[in-house]
């Protein structure tokens, strides 16, 4: 009875020295893992940064046209054209994992295009004050908003979304692949299906053509 306490005590100390190494050895993937890539641009392009494929990626644009990419290549690759000084364009290009912000500004207003390459399979949130925004070849969730402008998407196939819902304070909401085509104020559609991706496009005044 006597040894009972000893037993206890080295067990408890035993415990605690394996405890130390196998959190430090947990630990240290999560400090690689969380690895921030950051890249800042003006006036120069392309720019570029590694990115996986499966990630989410949040956008903030300037007013523009632009259009968004899926490649067969894991990063992001932007590059912009306009016929007017380009040298105050600032590009930023931040990611941690399989997280990844891009934000553009100082775009010249009179036709500029800017073209972002994204990995095929990518999850997007995007933000754009007015302009025309077109996504082509990206499966994954979309969060898609202009204030005002022409918002295209290009859904691959309908079946692979299982929530879709699209609308305009001001305008016109034309989904073909739903055989939706609405026109006013306060125009809207909604649509549940098998899949997995979720679909969100918003435009405050303009049109929402999906296809």
């Amino acid at each position: 009875m006597k040894r009972q306490p000893i037993i206890w005590l080295r067990a408890k100390t035993l415990c605690c020295r394996w405890t130390i190494p196998v959190l430090a050895l947990l630990l240290v993937p999560g400090a690689m893992a969380l690895a921030v890539n950051e890249v800042v641009e003006v006036g120069k392009q392309p720019v570029q940064v590694d990115f996986p494929s499966g990630g989410n990626l949040k956008m903030d644009l300037c007013s523009s046209g632009v259009e968004i990419l899926g490649v067969d290549k894991n990063q992001v690759r932007i590059t912009y054209d306009g016929p007017k000084d380009n040298s105050r364009v600032k590009v930023r290009l931040k990611t941690s994992g399989s997280e990844g912000t891009v934000e553009i500004c100082g775009c010249t207003h009179d036709n500029f295009r800017i073209t972002i390459e994204v990995p095929r399979r990518t999850h997007l949130h995007v933000r754009m004050a007015a302009g025309e925004l077109r996504v082509e070849d990206v499966a994954g969730n979309k969060d898609l908003e202009l204030h005002a402008g022409e918002l295209n998407v290009d859904l691959g196939e309908a079946g692979d979304y299982a929530h879709v819902e699209a609308s305009v304070m001001t305008g016109e909401v034309d989904a073909a692949a739903y055989d939706v085509n609405k026109g006013g104020f306060f125009r809207s559609f909604e649509r549940k299906g098998p899949g997995r991706y979720r679909l969100h496009a918003h435009v405050g005044v303009g049109q929402v053509t999906i296809n």
